[in-house]
């Protein structure tokens, strides 16, 4: 398959729908915006479908919590074309609102025997919203196999925009076995020598990286998580805001990564169709 299709779930709030379907298009997928009460009234509708993108934005204006709303729909009303769609070889990704919302309702990392999942997403260290770019690195270690979506990444820089974007296990035997299974596949990183406008970050006593490189505190550093499958990808920061080199705040004055590092992710998903 050539141009898989992509259904990009839209609720009120979503703000980056379009900027997604664009990513998507422009690597050479068929993206369709679609509201979520259309998928309520015909669930159906998602078997025409290869890939799943839950956008960024503010989902429900995040009145109780970040994509809480969202998620309790996904879950209660919709968990059985979901677990369809996943089990059918498709591919999963939600970005920044998109990841709060996979997170809560178990779609990323299975509830435990008491039905809480292992992990959440939290307020910033810092209390507030944080718009910036940061400096991220894969870590595959451990894993069958990587993740679909960050297969032959590396390294990436991308922009971040959240104020509930901490990534906190439920305790540390949960975090050791997130790791154990490679499921904490992306983590916010320190620049690499000798890029511009780079600082050595000073040591931090508990191993996470301090503000602004973290730039919210997460546990282990933790910027993007994957399933047990490879397949269903949650990460903080927004790779549909850098698809193109103009993107960047610099890239006047350096050479950018060619194809600009927010494309790769898109670029992979197609790929994995073809």
């Amino acid at each position: 398959m050539a141009s898989p299709r992509v259904f990009i779930l839209r609720a009120p709030g979503t703000n980056c729908d379009w900027e997604t379907a664009q990513a998507f298009e422009r690597a050479g997928a068929r993206a369709d915006r679609v509201h979520v009460r259309r998928l309520l009234e015909s669930p159906a509708m998602l078997r025409d479908y290869q890939i799943l993108c839950i956008p960024g934005g503010f989902s429900y204006g995040d009145d109780i919590a970040a994509g809480r709303i969202l998620a309790l729909q996904l879950r209660r009303r919709l968990a059985a074309v979901l677990e369809d769609f996943h089990a059918e070889d498709k591919l999963i990704l939600g970005i920044c609102n998109g990841f709060q919302v996979l997170l809560k309702a178990g779609l990323l990392l299975p509830p435990g025997e008491d039905g809480i999942v292992p992990a959440t997403l939290a307020w910033n260290d810092s209390g507030r919203y944080e718009d910036r770019w940061v400096h991220l690195q894969t870590r595959t270690e451990g894993r069958p196999g990587p993740c679909v979506f960050l297969d032959g990444i590396d390294r990436m820089e991308l922009p971040v925009a959240h104020a509930e974007g901490k990534f906190v296990p439920r305790d540390a035997a949960a975090l050791s076995r997130l790791e154990a299974g490679g499921h904490l596949i992306l983590r916010y990183a320190a620049p690499p020598p000798g890029t511009p406008c780079s600082r050595t970050p000073p040591a931090a006593a508990d191993g996470i990286l301090p503000f602004p490189f973290n730039p919210n505190g997460s546990v282990a550093d933790v910027a993007g998580v994957c399933d047990a499958s490879g397949r269903v990808l949650g990460l903080m920061p927004h790779p549909e805001r850098f698809i193109d080199a103009v993107h960047h705040p610099r890239w006047t004055r350096q050479t950018p990564p060619d194809p600009p590092c927010g494309l790769r992710i898109f670029r992979n998903a197609v790929r994995y169709f073809a």
